[in-house]
Formats: C-alpha cells, structure tokens, sequence
C-alpha cells in the first residue's frame, strides 16, 4: 500500500469508528445506569439477607431465654418444695440462695428480652425500608432495561454490520498503524484517531498547523501526526490531493 493509500484506509476505520461510536451515544449513560441499579439491588439483597439473619439469631436467643426461666421457675418450684423437708437452717438458706439464684436469673433474662424485642423492632423497621428500596429499585431497573432493549434491538443490526466493517479495515493495515490507531483512539476521549485539517488547525486539538506541515498533510507522502496530541492527520475532504 502506498501511504496515500494507508491514510485512506485509516480514514475510512476511523469514520466507521466514529459511526458505532454515534451508535452507542444513542443509548446514552442507560448502560451504565442498568450496572448500577443491578449492583444496587445486589447489595439490597446482601443487607435484606444479614438483616434476616440477625432477627432469626434474636428470635432463638429470646426462644432460648423463655426456655431459660421455665426451667429456673420449675427449680424454684421445687427449692420451695425442698425446703419444707428441711432438717435445719443451713439447708433452708441454702435453698434460698438457690431461689434467690434462679429468681435473679428471671428479672436478668426478662430484662436482656426487653432489649432484644426492642432491637428486632428497630430490625423490623430497617428490613422493610430495604425491601420496600428494592422493590422500588427493581421497578426501576425493569423500566431501564426495557428502554436500553429497544434502543439496542433499533441499532444492533446496524452495529454489527459496522463493527465486521471496522475489523476488516484495521486487519488492512500494518501493525504498526493499527496499533497507533488503536491506542490514540483509546486515549482520546472522543475516540478520533484521525482527524482533517480544519481551518488550518488540528481537527482534534484545534491547535494552529504550520503552512509547511499542512503542505505536507496535502502531499500525503507521509503518516504525519499532530505535534499537540499525537492524532492521525489527513486532508481535508475539499483538499484531498
């Protein structure tokens, strides 16, 4: 290929780019937004899981604790039965430490329940806020992923044909221009690797090009890239030589 005609083939890849680029514009930041409510809803679900975890554990620990003080009741019950038996004193305050005991454990464990049902309340509280946020997020995500479908069911016809154009058109090129091109238009943030001359300026930068460097550009004898940002420069479509 003569670098006349390795400038045309660069600036045939890049308009081809530049239209799957137009393509995807289309469907605008919806993409990223459908990534994000997934992600969202996700973690929603990590939380709503770990919530529900941690009711159930208070729920067994306040089952555990009304276990608890049936059995300290029936060991009262049968200390007080016990110490009508008793052959002295010392085996009567004995027993009644143990009722003491028991009746301690009681107050203890109704207190540490109290506690507990106040924090599964406030669990409650937190568990249906997140489910009643993942509902709202689904529906959401629902409406986003129904627009972005139309969109892509709308142009993915059309961005295949393009992208089987583009692949052909880079495999044109030597390796050492497919990967110029490929890296400038990773870098550039609005994917043009190959930009004309316009108006005596770089079609990406729009910094001033020199009378004999455009010269040269018209010529097309040679891959010329702008000394500002390092773009592909080719003629343009009126200066075509």
């Amino acid at each position: 290929m003569t670098v006349a005609e390795k400038l045309d083939s660069l600036n045939r890849l890049q308009l081809i780019d530049s239209e799957i680029d137009r393509i995807r514009t289309i469907r605008g930041e919806l993409p990223l937004e459908v990534q994000d409510l997934e992600d969202e809803i996700a973690g929603l679900d990590t939380r709503i899981a770990k919530i529900d975890d941690d009711i159930k554990a208070m729920e067994t620990e306040l089952s555990d604790r009304k276990n608890a003080n049936k059995e300290s009741e029936a060991a009262i019950a049968k200390y007080k039965s016990q110490q009508d038996n008793v052959r002295n004193n010392r085996e009567f305050e004995s027993l009644a430490k143990e009722i003491e005991y028991q009746e301690l454990e009681i107050k203890l464990n109704e207190k540490r329940s109290k506690e507990t049902k106040a924090r599964i309340a406030n669990k409650k509280e937190v568990f249906d806020e997140a489910k009643e946020r993942r509902k709202f997020r689904a529906e959401d995500l629902v409406s986003k992923r129904n627009e972005l479908d139309e969109i892509i069911a709308e142009t993915q016809a059309q961005e295949e044909k393009l992208e089987k154009k583009s692949k052909t058109a880079i495999k044109k090129l030597d390796d050492r221009l497919s990967n110029a091109y490929t890296r400038l238009r990773t870098n550039a943030k609005n994917g043009l690797a190959v930009v004309p001359v316009d108006r005596d300026s770089c079609g990406g930068c729009f910094n001033k090009i020199p009378p004999q460097r455009q010269l040269d550009i018209e010529t097309r004898k040679k891959v010329i890239s702008c000394e500002h940002c390092g773009r592909i420069l080719v003629p343009s479509e009126g200066e075509e030589a």
